[in-house]
């Protein structure tokens, strides 16, 4: 995350007559939107305040600071403030006017190490900045003074209507004519002679109009292209992703343009919505200054960065286009060096002595992945397959030293490999025996070992003599010479194992689909527990995940995962149960109570009548959907409910009736621990019994 997304700045200044100087950190960097047309002036404001020159630091009320960026992160994000706070309304108001930012921009002007030449460009920029306005105050003067010329040689050069009338010629009473002395006679020469004259001022007012805006014209040029110089052009940042917020301040919704660098297009995230856009749309949605919608954050990707995952692409097509022997060829080469790498490990693995795992590792999550943080995308694949089988090979370690401690005598007598072939046989057939037993309602004999859930669903046989030898090259078997032996002699054999015997791809599904048949019974086993313990919100977590998890494994086989119907039963009976409590505390009247209801039906209810009510649901489903929604609605109209709490109500059932608009959210269940299959199958045994029996079991 710090590499990728973090970088630093530092800060130079004077303070009180003071200098001044830190180093900090930056993730989002903020930015003001008032007062800026683009993205480059926002920068500008945000790196200079006050003024910095040697006039300033001999002041000691002034103030003055520079920023300057030492280290930009490959992944550069602006945070746009187009947010502020009304004083006079005392409440926060959306700043909705425009700010372009362009597809690429150039950071080098705002890097510490172009300080000198950026400080002469402010200079020069300043300079013409104050001549520009000198130029532009010229120019107010000179078209005042042009219309004092053009009112001038109107009268100088009348219509023949006011010629007639002799305007030069004055008329009225002696005393008006008093109050506006004029000639009494101008004749044609004198006339002639201002014309001339006011012609002549005309045309040097029009020249020099015309040279202030040439002059301005020139100095605007100058400040467009003040850093379009090539050196500052060699940090480039390429647009990568926009985040567009249309609304006011305190309600609204979002949606976000990602660039796609395969398909060299914009495309839109709208919620569930995903489709092709394009820069003129994007600019009319984030922009700002025509709607309610505009961009509060840009998210720029070094150019390096984005032409590593252009060649990264193409390197992918490349390989996909060669000739099926040569792209064998790579496959195998590069199988090859994953197994050079793995013996390594193995090598510098044995020079430590072998250490129990912690309790910490013991309580990762069923589905997680270990492994180094800068792999490419084929080895972090493998180091998947192998962390999950490496589990599960873990898992079974107790029944794997039982199966090694019965070769003592082929051991001793035969040697290592005869040693490892009895136990590979042994344990094989005791978990193909254990696979063809009729299950019962207290036993599940696939919690027992990963194999046994192999077995029963037909996998191929590549896939399981892998696995079974993998639970032989466990690291964890280091109890004596002999274990330590097979252990080697078992990894020997892993390592002749090429992508041809076994396809690698398939090999992982298997893996993971055990891996979340696990965590679907410890879910199950959880919410069980929970719900015979009365605590209905907890148990209801789990049994949804339970039920979501195990649809993607029925999908595949019914073998594949666990009884639907229990599922659905402790759900609806749950559902139902937490119904009753959320509905007690709405109609106690008791602001806390009410607010405690309200957020069971949010969090809970309605998001699992939701993900209940789809095209297959069953019959007591939905009789079950149709009793909550009757309770609710029961309360429509009751005169001993306040007009606050029928409000609230009216607001809650629309959610409660209606569920094709809702965005599902379910609270994530706590982490689980990856039990070993002794504690998993008695607390299945333990929680199947208390259900089927009348006695409830305490589990421990």
């Amino acid at each position: 995350m710090v590499q990728l997304f973090y970088g630093t700045f530092l800060t130079e200044g004077v303070h009180e007559g003071n200098t001044f100087s830190k180093i900090e950190a930056f993730g989002q960097y903020p930015l003001q939107v008032n007062g800026y047309r683009n993205l480059n002036e926002c920068l500008e404001g945000a790196m200079v305040e006050g003024e910095m020159d040697e006039a300033t630091a001999s002041q000691s009320v002034k103030y003055g600071q520079e920023r300057w960026f030492t280290k930009l992160p490959p992944v550069l994000t602006f945070e746009l403030s187009r947010f502020e706070f009304n004083q006079s309304l005392g409440q926060p108001e959306k700043i909705h006017t425009k700010l372009e930012f362009p597809q690429t921009i150039y950071m080098d002007r705002y890097l510490y190490c172009s300080k000198e030449l950026i400080q002469m460009k402010r200079e020069e920029m300043k300079r013409l900045k104050e001549k520009m306005v000198i130029l532009q105050q010229k120019l107010e003067s000179s078209s005042e003074e042009a219309q004092t010329e053009d009112a001038a040689f109107c009268l100088a050069n009348p219509s023949p209507q006011q010629k007639s009338s002799t305007p030069l010629q004055p008329s009225g009473s002696p005393a008006e004519m008093s109050e506006c002395p004029a000639p009494h006679v101008v004749s044609e020469e004198e006339l002639n002679l201002v014309r001339t004259c006011l012609q002549r001022w005309r045309n040097e007012i029009e020249e020099d109009v015309r040279e202030l805006k040439e002059s301005i014209t020139r100095i605007n040029l100058s400040i467009e292209q003040m850093y379009c110089d090539p050196l500052l052009q060699q940090v480039p940042y390429r647009l990568h992703a926009v985040l567009v917020h249309e609304g006011q301040a305190n309600a609204g919704h979002y949606w976000a343009y990602i660039y796609d660098q395969p398909r060299k297009s914009w495309l839109k995230y709208n919620d569930i919505s995903v489709t092709e856009s394009s820069w003129e749309e994007l600019e009319r949605d984030s922009f700002g200054g025509l709607k309610n919608a505009s961009a509060y954050c840009l998210m720029y990707i070094s150019d390096k960065v984005s032409r590593f995952a252009a060649e990264v692409g193409q390197f992918q097509k490349e390989v996909e286009a060669l000739a099926p022997e040569l792209k064998h060829y790579i496959q195998e080469d590069n199988w090859r060096l994953e197994q050079e790498a793995e013996e390594w490990e193995e090598e510098q693995s044995c020079k430590i002595p072998q250490m129990e795992p912690s309790p910490a590792s013991e309580s990762q999550d069923l589905s997680s992945e270990s492994g180094p943080g800068n792999t490419t995308p084929e080895l972090a694949n493998r180091q998947s397959v192998r962390s999950l089988s490496s589990e599960h090979a873990m898992i079974a370690k107790e029944q794997t030293a039982k199966a090694i401690a019965n070769t003592a005598d082929a051991y001793e007598k035969n040697g290592v490999e005869a040693a490892l072939c009895e136990a590979f046989h042994e344990e094989y057939s005791r978990l193909y025996l254990l696979a063809k037993e009729t299950p019962t309602p207290q036993n599940d004999a696939r919690l027992q070992h990963v194999l046994i859930y192999f077995l029963q669903n037909n996998a191929p046989q590549q896939v399981v003599e892998r696995t079974l030898l993998e639970q032989f090259a466990d690291k964890n078997l280091s109890y004596d010479e002999r274990s330590i032996s097979i252990m080697k002699v078992a990894r020997a054999k892993l390592r002749e194992i090429g992508p041809d015997d076994v396809d690698m791809e398939e090999y992982k599904r298997w893996h993971e689909d055990y891996s979340l048949f696990r965590k679907v019974s410890v879910y199950l086993l959880t919410g069980l527990e929970l719900y015979q313990k009365r605590k209905y919100q907890e148990s209801l977590t789990y049994l949804v995940y339970a039920y979501q998890s195990n649809t993607k494994l029925l999908l595949k086989g019914t073998n594949r995962g666990v009884n639907e119907s229990l599922i659905a039963l402790y759900r609806r009976k749950c559902l139902l149960k937490l119904n009753e409590v959320a509905a007690s505390l709405f109609v106690s009247c008791e602001e806390a109570r009410v607010a405690e209801g309200i957020s069971i039906l949010n969090e809970l209810i309605i998001p699992c009548m939701h993900l209940m009510n789809n095209f297959e649901i069953s019959k007591e489903d939905l009789d079950a959907l149709e009793v909550m929604r009757n309770h609710w609605c029961s309360y429509l109209g009751r005169e001993d409910m306040d007009a606050k709490l029928q409000m609230k109500l009216g607001e809650l059932l629309p959610r409660l009736l209606d569920c094709s608009t809702e965005v599902i959210v379910l609270k994530e269940p706590p982490k689980i621990r990856p039990n070993s299959p002794y504690d998993l199958c008695s607390r299945f045994a333990a929680v199947m019994e208390s259900i089927h029996a009348a006695s409830t079991v305490t589990v421990k």
